[in-house]
């Protein structure tokens, strides 16, 4: 990215002109072009079906879009100096090419809901195109208004998104719960981000982790306010406890594709958010420790509570909660860290953690949409008993969704991404804190396999109606599992997307 200087006159002041890299803006402008272009057929045509095809099409598109940009050097625009906005390299494309297809595959588990008259086609693939524009500039922010206004972005049509089911109670209540914890999180953020402006006068990440290296600057009690109040805020939208209470309860009211878009791109969007800060801007001698304890918290509070669920939507949310502490782990390592390459190996690992558990996530709301009747909630696991009998295929992938997420074998992304992690922890010294995820992984393990046995057991009184699957949701579901155990076979090559 290139500046030129421009004088108008010998006495005049120096006027900065920028180039703008259209090319590293590419993935943006397709997300957004698709957001628009879905508007715009669902008001000429008004046909459900060329609405979700458009919407389907941009996603694609925007997904070879980074995949194109990103194989190539880094690409960094709206800089002034050496600090740039916007940051495009194999890290940023691999994350915006993910939300894209998981937008791609929440389309695809929305076709019975939508089929079913209780939802806008118009307004939900609008607001989904919208949301999924936010993933894809998120990915690539390099400061914290970009970050904070993508983090929004991806957000902010998710509120209505969880209530667009009509005469649905539940999705109300759930659309306010999200819209209250989520105001009072981005306001916590905003603070932090005018705070830490305040302290250092800077606001693009790699200038912050500059200026906080200075070791004046972390003791002030300003500084340390900022930094938690940002670290705050962004764990929210993890929903790493004890900011996690709003998850459950959104993802039980909103409509079954809507909570796999809240647990996987939406969770995801929150985890690139708070690698970014922790990686590039705050110093982890003060985020470290704090992280390691929440990271604990998380996922020995998400599995244990995980034991207890007898709804499937709560089950899968609580044992998300869980995730998140798994994803936190190697981000608590880091203030014991002092080689660069340790570092960036654990931020390597939380962030690859986060793509294989994303995959294996989706596949497991494929698995429930389509053992559900068309529009229907995920109902009780009772209600899934016996369902692989009755549907071989399909009860086979979300067994596999489950194992995989709990870290067993033949699910080797879900078995690589533990591994992943816990070998960051033990590189890094935190040994307490492996110690704590490989208790939990057990914990998770009766649950998760509880689920599975239950979709091979004899059907009982309470077992759900007979259903027909849908075709495009076997689809999802065969893609996500192809997927997942492709990249079992390949972690490298996250890693080394990750690391990137």
């Amino acid at each position: 990215m290139s500046e030129q200087i421009m004088w108008l006159g010998a006495t005049s002041e120096p006027s900065l002109v920028q180039t703008v890299d259209h090319v590293a803006l590419l993935p943006a402008y397709l997300a957004a072009g698709t957001a628009v272009l879905v508007l715009l057929v669902d008001l000429l045509l008004a046909r459900p079906v060329a609405t979700v095809a458009t919407a389907a099409t941009g996603a694609v598109a925007t997904t070879l879009g980074a995949a194109a940009v990103g194989s190539g050097a880094e690409r960094r625009t709206f800089c002034v100096g050496a600090d740039c906005s916007y940051v495009f390299g194999g890290r940023a494309a691999l994350v915006a090419a993910l939300v894209a297809l998981l937008v791609l595959g929440v389309l695809a588990l929305s076709g019975p809901m939508l089929r079913a008259g209780n939802t806008p086609v118009g307004e939900f693939c609008f607001l989904l195109t919208c949301s999924m524009t936010g993933g894809v500039v998120l990915a690539a922010a390099g400061d914290l208004i970009t970050l904070i206004v993508a983090v929004e972005v991806l957000t902010l049509p998710l509120y209505v998104l969880v209530g667009l089911r009509r005469g649905s109670l539940a999705s109300a209540e759930a659309a306010v719960t999200f819209f209250v914890v989520s105001v009072v999180a981005t306001t916590l953020t905003l603070l932090g981000a005018a705070l830490l402006y305040a302290a250092t006068g800077g606001l693009h990440l790699e200038r912050l982790g500059a200026l906080l290296a200075d070791e004046a600057l972390p003791d002030l009690p300003l500084t340390t306010v900022a930094v938690t109040l940002v670290v705050a805020g962004l764990a929210f939208k993890v929903a790493a406890v004890p900011f996690h209470a709003w998850a459950p309860a959104t993802y039980d009211g909103a409509p079954l594709p809507v909570a796999a878009y809240l647990s996987t791109a939406s969770k995801l969007g929150g985890v690139i958010a708070l690698l970014a800060v922790v990686r590039e801007a705050l110093p982890p001698e003060v985020t470290g420790p704090v992280l390691a304890v929440v990271a604990a918290l998380t996922m020995t509070v998400g599995n244990l509570v995980a034991l207890r669920q007898r709804r499937t939507v709560r089950l899968l949310a609580w044992s998300s909660v869980a995730q998140a502490g798994y994803i936190l782990a190697p981000l608590g390592a880091l203030a014991l860290v002092t080689e660069a390459d340790a570092r960036t190996a654990g931020y390597a690992a939380a962030l690859a953690y986060a793509v294989f558990f994303v995959l294996l996530e989706l596949a497991a709301f494929a698995g429930v949409v389509a053992l559900r009747p068309a529009g229907a909630d995920g109902g009780h696991l009772d209600e899934l008993r016996g369902a692989a009998r009755r549907h071989p295929w399909v009860g086979a992938g979300l067994a596999f969704a489950l194992i995989g997420l709990a870290g067993l074998p033949p699910g080797l992304a879900g078995l690589f991404a533990k591994v992943t992690v816990v070998r960051s922890l033990v590189d890094g010294g935190a040994g307490w804190l492996a110690l704590v995820v490989a208790i939990n992984a057990v914990i998770g393990l009766a649950y998760y396999l509880r689920f599975a046995a239950l979709l091979y057991a004899p059907a009982g009184e309470v077992a759900g109606p007979a259903v027909r699957p849908a075709r495009a949701v076997v689809v999802a579901l065969t893609v996500a599992t192809v997927v997942a155990l492709a990249v079992g076979f390949a972690p490298q090559v996250v890693l080394d997307l990750a690391g990137s």
